[in-house]
């Protein structure tokens, strides 16, 4: 009886064996992820030093101080976890949570342009947000659920 444990990333096991992805897929795969990565990681600067406009903006979706902090540590951790194969799946959900959130505020409380930013922060969220997904469907064979759910679709 095997008694080892398999390492596990959020509650899943990643799958045994790593697919290999054609030449194209694997570079349009790093092109999503750096730009989501730098995207992520750039505004990490401002959120944790309370710059400006990061405390304006979620003071007025009325998130401040915690929501910063806390849309903060998820970003580092989705932008760390999209460099690691065997965590792409899980870097990229979380990506696109976090700017489903992003976007949802820009759309219901902030207005697409805040503090005269000509749309910017709108739309790299959207970039991120776009880049998470491309990367997802990319890797959704990663998925640890993607078996179960192709399985129940195809019977």
């Amino acid at each position: 009886m095997n008694t080892q444990l398999k390492p596990t990333v959020a509650g899943f096991s990643p799958p045994a064996k790593m697919e290999a992805l054609s030449t194209p897929l694997l570079i349009i795969s790093w092109i999503c992820r750096v730009a989501a990565a730098v995207i992520l990681l750039q505004t990490l600067y401002f959120k944790f030093t309370g710059a400006e406009e990061s405390v304006y903006i979620f003071t007025k979706v009325g998130l401040e101080p915690w929501g910063r902090y806390a849309s903060g540590v998820a970003e580092l951790f989705a932008a760390v976890l999209l460099f690691f194969p065997r965590t792409v799946w899980l870097g990229a959900i979380i990506s696109a949570g976090v700017m489903v959130g992003a976007i949802g505020s820009h759309l219901t409380k902030l207005g697409i342009v805040v503090k005269d930013d000509g749309g910017l922060l709108f739309a790299l969220a959207i970039i991120v947000f776009a880049a998470a997904l491309v990367t997802l469907f990319i890797h959704r064979r990663q998925l640890p659920f993607a078996k179960k759910v192709l399985a129940f679709i195809q019977s």
